[in-house]
């Protein structure tokens, strides 16, 4: 691993991340060296890390209209991740905060394509560092194929919702306390989709208002899942049959998210992005 390595570290609604700043895509960030980062014990810990990288110089195929920033995202684990929801705000934070983006609006590349973001407040000087950030999160794929996830003793019917990455969403039965699963383990999904699925287990709380909880590809448990939050209100809207656009509320361990749709039916995902250290690795 290379000796003294910045970074910084951020969450958003307690979703953690590792950030390199690499603008000129210097940093040779193998499996190995992600997850060694992402360690809680022997590293710094994250349940992933983000590579901001300029497009032209991530080493990846992009079109020639691609925007200027890459988000290279990988899993704590060391896999690679196509979106994260709660990474796009921290990494547009971190942008701000350096000084490689200007006021106003602007787009990331990630592997699902492009996010839209808007920096909607931002810290004083000598406050702490949180922003709250709105991401479009693209449009929504939506299918209910049969899939089943076994969970809390229960078989409960999936539903199969893409937002750049792919996500198996269920709705608990009433009576059932969200809090009381188990999710050390990975609940099984019935058939198992091909690439995996990051899984979350839902529970009603309100009119335009749900709970959840996330089992995320490549992590585990996670306090809170940006495209699972998006993907939740996608499935609930549908659910509640609400095609009105207005925001839904969707609660997480980690806090409190907003999900709405613009008139195009883009998703997009509000919440906060703090930065809460930066520092040096030395091993």
């Amino acid at each position: 691993m290379t000796s003294a390595l910045r970074f910084t570290k951020g969450h958003g609604t307690r979703n953690d991340f590792v950030v390199l700043d690499d603008p000129a895509g210097e940093l040779a960030l193998d499996a190995a060296t992600v997850a060694a980062l992402a360690d809680r014990r022997g590293g710094i810990g994250a349940d992933g890390v983000i590579r901001a990288v300029r497009t032209r110089d991530a080493g990846i195929e992009a079109p020639a209209d691609a925007p200027e920033w890459f988000m290279d995202y990988h899993n704590g684990d060391g896999s690679i991740a196509e979106m994260c929801g709660n990474g796009v705000r921290v990494l547009a934070a971190h942008l701000r905060r350096a000084g490689h983006v200007g006021e106003g609006p602007f787009a990331v590349w990630t592997r699902a394509g492009v996010r839209g973001v808007e920096v909607l407040a931002e810290p004083a000087p000598g406050e702490p560092a949180v922003y709250t950030v709105r991401v479009g999160m693209g449009q929504a794929g939506y299918a209910e194929i049969g899939r089943t996830v076994a969970v809390h003793g229960l078989e409960l019917p999936v539903a199969d919702v893409d937002m750049g990455n792919p996500h198996a969403v269920a709705f608990l039965p009433a009576g059932t306390a969200l809090e009381e699963l188990d999710l050390t383990v990975r609940p099984a999904l019935d058939p198992e989709p091909a690439a995996g699925a990051n899984i979350e287990l839902v529970a009603e709380r309100g009119r335009r208002h749900v709970a959840m909880r996330v089992h995320e590809r490549g992590v585990g448990e996670t306090q809170s899942c940006g495209t699972g939050v998006a993907a939740v209100a996608v499935a609930a809207a549908r659910r509640a049959g609400d095609t009105s656009g207005e925001p839904w509320r969707v609660d997480v361990p980690g806090g409190t998210l907003e999900v709405a749709w613009r008139e195009d039916g883009e998703v997009t995902l509000t919440g906060p992005a703090e930065l809460v250290a930066d520092g040096e690795l030395l091993a």
